[in-house]
């Protein structure tokens, strides 16, 4: 193989890893995580990509002597969605990785 041949080879090889990197993330705005907090007062809906999609607050919540702790739960909502955000993202990243024809060991940049 001259290296013409090999340079051919090694730029289809980035343009299918383009591609998988590309699917993947169409199918990480497509998975849905909830973040709860205060036992489920406060849920936070959340795309795997870290979207916010929607968030939620029982009426029993909204009490204005209260702002504080509603504001606590919200925001412990957010961090709740954030990391089960991650998790979806990290598999959704091993499962690409796994797939392509890398060196054992190697890991590409941002895929963990």
């Amino acid at each position: 193989m001259d290296i013409e041949e090999m340079m051919k080879a090694a730029q289809q090889a980035a343009e299918n890893i383009q591609k998988q990197m590309n699917d993947a993330q169409v199918r990480l705005d497509s998975i849905e995580v909830e973040g709860t907090s205060g036992g489920g007062l406060v849920k936070i809906r959340a795309s795997a990509k870290g979207r916010i999609l929607s968030v939620s607050i029982d009426d029993s919540l909204i009490v204005p002597e209260d702002k504080q702790m509603l504001e606590d739960l919200v925001t412990a909502a957010f961090n709740d969605a954030r990391t089960k955000a991650d998790q979806a993202s990290n598999v959704e990243m091993q499962k690409v990785q796994s797939g392509l024809p890398l060196p054992p060991g190697f890991k590409l940049p941002g895929m963990g």
